[in-house]
């Protein structure tokens, strides 16, 4: 069987957490079965497995409706695209297509990177459900990352495709030191995009509050956000990173008080994942992608609600905090309602201030995010089967991995074992590699 799988949305020069997702799916995938990558840059190549591969015109091309007229040239049995869009008209092989989520046609702000003429575009393909659901039934087999998104896409009908869920997956950044300590600073940390839905002005206004906390923003920023950012709340002392390698993010993130998000949306949440794996408290909205992935590990705080978002975070500090009822409980996935266990975290808190009198906003080194290799044995093992049944050699029947099955329950959030019960190990170890840094 000739497998190709679409790897144009590998950034150059450094990933986002498409490019991430793409590259380590190529790695883990090869290992199982040849295959061929597409890309539409010689310069993808960089932040790619030494792979065999084919150039064809870009997915933001006016070509790309008819892309499968390129990619038929080159015989393939089954095409895998890491995203939804990819061209059909024309295509004579299985096609296998990803939808990560849904957060666009409530948030129709599109990526700021996109030509003109595709923002425009994506504006008029996230008013109706019709667009998708032309292009997710042109396919043969459709993989989401989460059961709450492919909960949204039974719910809106969108595919009669077979749908497969297969949850996304973090590296592992390290193994935290033990036993452990409790943090003695107020470090806060923040990875993901700047996208209005992600809340950020939320977080900001949370830490004006908390003169003992600062918050470490790890994604490259723009000069234009980072001032507004800096005037929202002159008094919250905000740390600028500007980007990460995986070893600074690694170390910030495990000598930090809380990992916090106050995303209105998601399709799933790698910096979750990548928090609990070394043992960092996480505080986040309260919303079903969260709950599915935080389950009783997480501390929940309601949406927008910066006051809350205040309290959440100085709970964590407060006695007998590691058995603390949520903030702000609802349902999990499963049913049922969890207790939130903040996880244990590395005492080498370090602080920077600027003097008295000086402005609190900081700015830390300008870096550049470094390529990784890794990815998940789970992700790979599950998106070869959707390549399998898009192919004729599996049913249709969906195979799904449920989260909330192995949900973290962990005891004393400083105890010696810093993944807690059996579960909570299990899930962590099910996570070996994955996308991020945007």
């Amino acid at each position: 069987m000739r497998i190709l799988v679409d790897c144009r949305y590998v950034r150059v020069g450094q990933h986002d957490g498409i490019s991430r997702f793409t590259a380590g799916l190529v790695d883990e995938l090869a290992k199982r079965h040849p295959l061929t990558m597409l890309i539409s840059d010689h310069r993808q190549l960089a932040n790619l497995p030494a792979l065999p591969w084919e150039l064809v015109s870009p997915p933001t091309s006016v070509r790309e409706p008819w892309v499968a007229r390129q990619v038929r040239k080159l015989a393939p049995d089954v095409v895998f695209s890491p995203m939804q869009t990819m061209g059909s008209w024309g295509r004579t092989y299985g096609l296998v297509l990803t939808l990560h989520d849904l957060i666009y046609y409530e948030n129709r702000t599109p990526p700021r990177d996109l030509p003109a003429f595709v923002r425009g575009l994506w504006r008029l393909y996230h008013l109706a459900w019709w667009p998708q659901r032309m292009l997710l039934n042109r396919a043969d087999a459709v993989v989401t990352v989460s059961e709450t998104t492919a909960g949204l896409i039974r719910r809106h009908h969108l595919t009669k495709r077979p749908l497969t869920v297969v949850p996304n997956a973090a590296d592992a950044l390290g193994t935290p030191d033990l036993p452990r300590q409790r943090p003695t600073g107020g470090r806060l940390v923040y990875m993901g995009s700047f996208m209005p839905y992600k809340g950020v002005d939320t977080l900001v206004r949370a830490v004006a509050s908390l003169p003992d906390h600062e918050l470490h923003l790890m994604s490259r920023i723009g000069d234009e956000e980072r001032q507004r950012l800096t005037r929202l709340a002159p008094e919250a002392r905000l740390v600028f990173h500007d980007g990460a390698t995986d070893d600074e993010y690694a170390a910030i993130l495990e000598g930090a008080t809380a990992l916090v998000t106050a995303s209105r949306a998601e399709g799933f949440g790698i910096p979750l994942v990548e928090a609990m794996r070394l043992g960092t408290p996480v505080v986040v909205t309260d919303i079903p992608i969260f709950r599915e992935i935080g389950g009783d590990a997480a501390v929940y705080f309601p949406a927008g609600e910066a006051d809350a978002a205040a309290r959440a975070i100085t709970g964590l500090d407060a006695p007998g905090s590691g058995s603390a009822a949520p903030r702000h409980p609802s349902p999990q996935p499963n049913g049922s309602r969890g207790r939130p266990r903040p996880r244990s975290c590395s005492s080498s808190c370090s602080r920077s201030a600027g003097p008295a009198g000086e402005p609190r906003t900081l700015d830390a080194t300008e870096r550049r995010s470094a390529p990784r290799s890794g990815a998940p044995v789970e992700s790979g093992a599950g998106h070869a089967d959707a390549v399998g049944s898009a192919n004729g050699s599996a049913s249709e029947s969906s195979r799904s991995s449920n989260p909330s099955a192995t949900r973290n329950r962990c005891n004393d959030p400083f105890a010696t074992d810093p993944l807690g019960s059996a579960p909570c190990r299990a899930r962590a170890a099910a996570r070996t590699g994955s996308p991020r840094r945007a």
